[in-house]
């Protein structure tokens, strides 16, 4: 297991404020209240540790298959429907969705590999990312990669906690499946676009991980 580089800083911030809580409440606190600062030692540690988890990226065996389409996140599928896109394809496409919860890990990997056809950002809200809105009035960055299979687009959406959306793509360039793409800070979800025929190999509410379950094939 390594660590994000998105996260040095946040841990290196998590770690000052550990210490000085911690130097603090022994210097203070240790003497008459002994409990007090166990706890207080307790709940920082817990605190820390969870801040280097978030970051983590485990070590794991990516699926690669040029017929396959990937989880480009590790979460639960919390949408699989028929919707009609506004943004970039004008018809109608599957949608499905990953929720990310704070536990989970939060590096987004390419579900395709291919050409980046397409790569905008978009301001918005910050509502709950299981809200129906989130997907269309959220702050989230789309991305369209293209192949000889055809395409597909695939959105980091903020939510409620997840702040900053992090994406390492542009356009022209070629992307290779299960290579990271991007970093959502806090959880929130993802949603991938596919085409009608694509067949879909994930159920709602499923755990997937992101590089590994097949999302989907194509037709």
């Amino acid at each position: 297991m390594t660590i994000h580089r998105e996260g040095y800083k946040t841990i290196a911030i998590t770690a000052l404020i550990f210490g000085v809580l911690n130097l603090i409440s022994f210097s203070f606190l240790s003497a008459s209240w002994p409990w007090l600062a166990l706890i207080i030692f307790v709940v920082t540690l817990g605190l820390f540790l969870f801040i280097i988890s978030f970051f983590r990226i485990p070590d794991r065996t990516l699926s690669i298959h040029e017929n396959r389409i990937i989880c480009p996140a590790d979460g639960k599928v919390v949408v699989i429907e028929e919707i009609t896109d506004e943004e970039y394809f004008k018809d109608r496409r599957i949608q499905v969705s990953i929720f990310m919860s704070p536990a989970n890990v939060h590096v987004n990997r390419n579900p395709i590999s291919g050409e980046v056809v397409y790569n905008k950002y978009h301001k918005g809200k910050y509502l709950v990312a299981w809200h129906p809105k989130s997907s269309t009035e959220n702050e989230r960055w789309s991305v369209v990669t293209k192949n000889a299979n055809g395409e597909i687009l695939y959105k980091q959406i903020a939510g409620a906690l997840a702040k900053r959306i992090c994406n390492y793509t542009n356009v022209g360039q070629m992307v290779n499946q299960g290579d990271e793409y991007g970093f959502i800070k806090f959880g929130s979800r993802v949603d991938i676009l596919l085409p009608l025929d694509a067949k879909i190999d994930v159920q709602l509410n499923q755990a997937v991980k992101g590089g590994v379950t097949v999302l989907a094939h194509w037709h």
